[in-house]
C-alpha cells in the first residue's frame, strides 16, 4: 500500500501510547475512533511494523499511515445540480424520490462520484460522501465531504448545531404565528421552529407555506413535529392524512431550501439557497388576501 503521511516522533518527555499520541500528528485523522479504525484496518506502521493501539512511542520511531485501498463502487449515473465543489466540500441539489444513502444502488450518495470530480487533497475519500441526510422524498440542498478531515469537522459541526439548515413546506391548517415546538422524538430532545410566509384558500380549505427551523436533528423530525401540531405537511403519507394530497399532487410539500455554514478548511462562512420548487410556485394562484 502507498504511504499517506509519515512522522517521526521526536523527543517526548513521558511515557504514551500510540492510541494517545498519534490523535493530533496525521491531517487525515483527527479523532481518537478514526485512529482505532485505522490501526484495526493495519493502516497504521511503526518502523515499518503494524501497530497496536497498546504500542508505546518512543523518540526517533517512524509512524506511517497508509493509503487504504479504494472499495470497487457501482456508480449511480444520476444526473442533479451541483451548487458549489472545490477540493474538500461540495453542495448538490438532492432530487426527490431517492434516499440519501443505505443498502441500495439508487441513492444520492452512489451518484455522487457520476456528478462530482475526485480531490488531489492528501486524505481524499474513496468516493465523496453525503454530511447529512434528507428524506427519500424530500429535495433540496445536500452538504456532502470529498476528504476524510471535511468529513469529520462537518459531522461535528452539525453535532455542535454550528450548521443552521432551513425548510420549507405547504402544511394543512392556518399556523397564523411564529412558534416553536418542542416535543419529544423516541424519548430526545427535539426542537423546530415554526415560522408563517403566506397562505392559500383551497377548496374552502386553508394552507400554509411555513419556514422550518430544525434546531435538532431527529428522524422524520419536521413531519412529527407538523403532524403533531394538526398541520400537516401536503403529501406526507407517513404522518398526514388522506385529504392533505393538495390538488392530487402525490410528492410531499417539503423542501431543504437554505443551508450556512463554515467552511471546515477556510471556515468562511458559506451560504447557499435555492429557490422554491415549481409545485410551491404555482400555488401563488391561491394566495389568501
Amino acid at each position: 500500500m502507498k504511504i499517506l503521511e509519515s512522522h517521526i516522533v521526536p523527543a517526548i518527555s513521558e511515557k504514551i501510547r500510540l492510541q494517545e499520541y498519534a490523535v493530533s500528528i496525521f491531517t487525515s485523522i483527527q479523532t481518537r475512533s478514526s485512529l482505532k479504525k485505522a490501526i484495526k484496518k493495519r493502516l497504521v506502521l511503526i518502523n515499518g511494523e503494524k501497530a497496536q493501539t497498546s504500542d508505546w512511542i518512543k523518540p526517533g520511531q517512524k509512524i506511517d499511515l497508509l493509503k487504504p485501498f479504494a472499495e470497487t463502487k457501482k456508480v449511480f449515473k444520476l444526473n442533479f445540480e451541483v451548487l458549489f465543489e472545490d477540493e474538500h466540500i461540495a453542495v448538490v441539489h438532492k432530487p426527490p424520490g431517492f434516499p440519501t444513502s443505505g443498502n441500495y444502488f439508487k441513492t444520492i450518495e452512489n451518484a455522487l462520484p457520476h456528478n462530482l470530480s475526485s480531490s488531489s487533497e492528501i486524505d481524499t475519500l474513496p468516493y465523496p460522501l453525503p454530511a447529512h441526510r434528507l428524506d427519500n422524498p424530500t429535495s433540496g440542498i445536500l452538504l456532502c465531504a470529498k476528504t476524510n478531515s471535511s468529513l469529520i469537522k462537518l459531522q461535528e459541526a452539525f453535532a455542535q448545531k454550528q450548521i443552521q439548515k432551513t425548510y420549507y413546506a405547504i402544511v394543512s391548517g392556518e399556523i397564523k404565528e411564529k412558534i416553536e415546538i418542542d416535543s419529544p422524538i423516541d424519548q430526545k430532545i427535539s426542537k423546530t421552529i415554526l415560522i408563517p410566509i403566506e397562505f392559500y384558500q383551497i377548496e374552502n380549505k386553508n394552507y400554509t407555506l411555513v419556514e422550518l427551523n430544525p434546531l435538532t436533528g431527529r428522524t422524520h423530525q419536521l413531519r412529527i413535529h407538523l403532524s403533531e401540531n394538526n398541520t400537516p405537511i401536503i403529501g406526507d403519507n407517513l404522518y398526514g392524512k388522506e385529504e392533505t394530497n393538495l390538488l392530487k399532487n402525490k410528492s410531499i410539500y417539503l423542501f431543504a431550501g437554505k443551508i450556512s455554514f463554515d467552511h471546515p478548511l477556510s471556515k468562511k462562512l458559506m451560504t447557499f439557497q435555492l429557490q422554491l420548487p415549481k409545485k410551491f410556485r404555482n400555488l401563488g394562484y391561491y394566495r389568501a388576501h
